[in-house]
Parts: structure tokens; sequence; C-alpha cells
């Protein structure tokens, strides 16, 4: 008699068609992402396969892109993903998205708010929260790191002036480019997004590192807080 179908289990797959061996046989660019994802879920569920919880995930969340913007919190939420799933898939996203900005920062030289909006954009347009970053530049205006100064809640974010200049000192910066998104999308400057500019610009003066722009990064769109006249010309 003919055993009854059922969901696809992966070790009863022959092996050329089972992700991993296919990515070690074919090289992973020659996998789909729901193959790729497969291999990060490692198992299924008792009622679907690794790759059938991939096409779930993938199907939810309706792209990649969307995928990498869930939260753990979020992907808990859904039926067949625990927290080991959901720390491996939260983890290898995010090391790809620190893998594909680390090229482009690499003492990358910045001569217009365009440059710094390009670098950014992609990775802080769809954030769920206010996010501050600083980008430390050396005498050449080349960025030396992008560092997270803080993450906000889902209204607003809080900036310390004393870490943002210890970290540039640190890293010997000669000057800094202060950027943070709003989720709303629109990136018009708040009265406070003004002060705290002219307050970091002011800080930065008397420790003899260059405050030289902050840009507030929207959805596509961007504002130079120095464009607008908020910030001391050098």
């Amino acid at each position: 008699m003919a055993r009854a179908l059922g969901p696809v289990v992966m070790r009863e797959l022959p092996g050329h068609e089972r992700p991993r061996e296919r990515l070690l046989n074919m090289g992973e660019r020659n996998l789909s992402t729901r193959e790729l994802l497969a291999i990060l879920l490692r198992t299924g569920t008792s009622g679907e396969s690794a790759l059938a919880l991939a096409d779930r995930l993938l199907a939810h969340a309706g792209s990649l892109r969307r995928l990498a913007a869930m939260s753990a919190h979020e992907l808990l939420q859904l039926p067949g993903v625990g927290p080991a799933k959901a720390a491996q898939v939260k983890a290898a996203l995010e090391l790809a998205r620190r893998l594909a900005l680390e090229p482009h920062y690499e003492r990358f030289a910045v001569r217009h708010p365009r440059d710094v909006a390009g670098l950014l954009m992609g990775d802080m347009r769809d954030l769920d929260r206010e996010v501050f970053k600083v980008l430390m530049l050396d005498t050449k205006h080349r960025v030396i790191a992008i560092e997270t100064l803080s993450v906000g809640d889902l209204t607003g974010t809080l900036v310390h002036p004393r870490e943002l200049f210890k970290d540039a000192m640190r890293r010997n910066s000669a000057a800094v480019i202060l950027v943070h998104n709003h989720p709303s999308g629109d990136p018009e400057p708040s009265p406070d997004d003004i002060d705290l500019t002219r307050r970091l610009v002011a800080g930065g003066r008397l420790l003899g590192i260059e405050v030289l722009d902050h840009i507030i990064i929207g959805d596509n769109r961007y504002v130079s807080l120095k464009e607008r006249g908020f910030v001391d010309a050098p």
C-alpha cells in the first residue's frame, strides 16, 4: 500500500534537493531566498518542513526587506517560531545588514549631505523608532566609523552629548555628522531637533570637534540642518 502523502520532511528529501547540501555543492548564490531561510531555521514544525515554514514567513512579511524589519518579538508571534529560530533569523539578517554597510563607509569621503543620505537611507528609512547615529570623520572628512548613539522608544530618542563626544575623542575624530530618522517618514526638523543641534554644535566647538551637519532621514527624503542654516558654517 502506498504511503499517505504528508508534510515534506527535510531528511526524506533526496540529498541533492536539501538546501544545506545544495549550498555546499552549488554555492550559496545558487539557492533561493526560501532555501537560505530554511537553512537558518534548521527545522520546521510537526506539521511542516523548514522550507514550508520559510515560505510562510516570507509570505507573512511580504518581502525579505520587511522580514528584516520585523522585531524578534514580532517573529515570536508567528506559529512555529520560537526564541531560537527568532534569534537565528534576526542575528543573520543583522550580520548581513552590517556587512552591506561596512564597505560603503570605510574611508568614504563626505562632500555633501546627499552623500550621508545615500549612505544611511536604506538602513534607517524603515525603522519604527528614532535612532541617533554619528558619523566620525578624519581631517579629510573621510568616515572613520558610524556609531549608534541611542535608540528611542516609539515616540522619541534621548541623546547624551557626553557619550557623543567621548566616542569622537576616543577615535581621534576631527569632525562629526549627526544623523537620526523620523519614523513618520517626514524629515522636517522639530524645535527639539533644532535646539539639540545648536547645543551639540556649541559643545563640539568647546572640544575642538566640528559638528558639520545634522541630517534627518525620512521615507526616501532627508533634511540637512546645515542647509537650513541651523549649523554654523565652518
